[in-house]
């Protein structure tokens, strides 16, 4: 399933406000997107700029956040399929 072009803009608009490449950074920019939407493996990437989106799940779960992760299978734009993490925020420290 694409990504709606209001998700797309709103994930766009939050990697804007949270600047910077770091952990901490994506995190940020990860945790916003996640108290607003689920979330999967390649729009963390795509829009979040969030290279490795599992890690900082990991991290975030280590903090105390409750993150469920679903698996699904998307096509990119090549044609080609991928299981991906959909990521839930279930619940806060």
């Amino acid at each position: 399933k694409a990504t709606s072009h209001e998700k797309k803009a709103a994930l766009e608009m939050i990697r804007s406000e949270f600047k910077g490449n770091g952990s901490r950074s994506q995190r940020a920019r990860l945790l916003e997107a996640l108290s607003r939407y689920s979330v999967t493996t390649f729009e963390a990437m795509r829009y979040l700029d969030v290279y490795h989106c599992p890690a900082r799940i990991l991290q975030l779960r280590k903090q105390g956040y409750k993150i469920a992760t679903h698996w699904q299978t998307v096509v990119t734009e090549s044609g080609n399929q991928h299981r991906v993490g959909l990521y839930v925020l279930e619940g806060r420290p």
